[in-house]
């Protein structure tokens, strides 16, 4: 196919607009579901929180651009930028949703163990890991949601959504647990990252019938520090993804 651009094509008819990358990145600490947020030092909304994020280059993918942008606005080491899986979530391109001009933004999502502490960098004040309750993040101690700038509210909550989603289908909740754990630890990070408790025998039943999810660890039981008697441990089994699915609970009458 030629490259040569068509004759009757003019850029200049066209109204010019900005590509970015916003970033919604999820880890488990202390038990809890927190959102890797950053104080924007510049304006629009200098001073107000926001996700991670910037302009793409006019010589990099949007994909690049994230990881870049990751690196340098949380001072998160390149070598750990790299090596997490980005996921691509949907494009956010109402009109006015950035005051500078138009600007359509790719958001990205992951979900990772073991990050480490964030530093802002670049157009960002601070970075910090934000604790998410049910309505959203909140700040330690404070009563209310934290707003967040531009349409970043309405793109974390849409992330949540789907990390909730990726744990349905894949292992990677193993990852969040110890190298050899019981099915409460694993049960407990369902519950953190989908917001809701789990039937504890349910669970244990749909987890023990998914084949390589988990596998039993020898040796003896683990004493929980409940009243029950010692809890079976286990270690993360080969798959990779899980058949069938462990989807989470729906409110009635809402489709899986």
């Amino acid at each position: 196919m030629s490259s040569a651009r068509p004759l009757n094509y003019d850029p200049h008819d066209y109204e010019p607009f900005a590509v970015t990358v916003d970033l919604a990145v999820f880890t488990i600490r202390s038990g809890t579901l927190h959102a890797l947020l950053i104080r924007r030092a510049e304006e629009p909304y200098a001073g107000d929180w926001a996700l991670p994020g910037g302009f793409v280059r006019a010589r990099e993918s949007a994909h690049t651009a994230a990881r870049r942008e990751l690196a340098e606005e949380t001072g998160i080491s390149p070598d750990a930028v790299r090596t997490l899986h980005l996921e691509q979530l949907r494009t956010f391109s109402e009109p006015d949703r950035d005051p500078r001009m138009r600007v359509v933004s790719v958001a990205h999502t992951a979900l990772v163990p073991d990050l480490p502490e964030p530093r802002g960098g670049s157009d960002a004040a601070h970075a910090q890991w934000v604790p998410l309750g049910p309505e959203g993040p909140r700040l330690p101690g404070a009563s209310a949601v934290l707003p967040l700038a531009f349409d970043h509210d309405q793109i974390l909550a849409e992330a949540r959504d789907r990390i909730g989603a990726k744990i349905e289908y894949s292992c990677l909740a193993t990852a969040f647990c110890p190298p050899e754990f019981t099915l409460g630890e694993l049960q407990q990070v369902y519950e953190t990252v989908w917001g809701t408790p789990l039937d504890r025998p349910n669970f244990r039943r749909k987890v023990l019938a998914t084949s390589g999810f988990v596998e039993p660890v020898a040796g003896p039981a683990r004493l929980t520090g409940g009243r029950g008697k010692p809890a079976a441990v286990y270690r993360a089994g080969p798959a990779t993804a899980l058949q069938p699915p462990l989807l989470r609970p729906r409110p009635e009458g809402q489709p899986r």
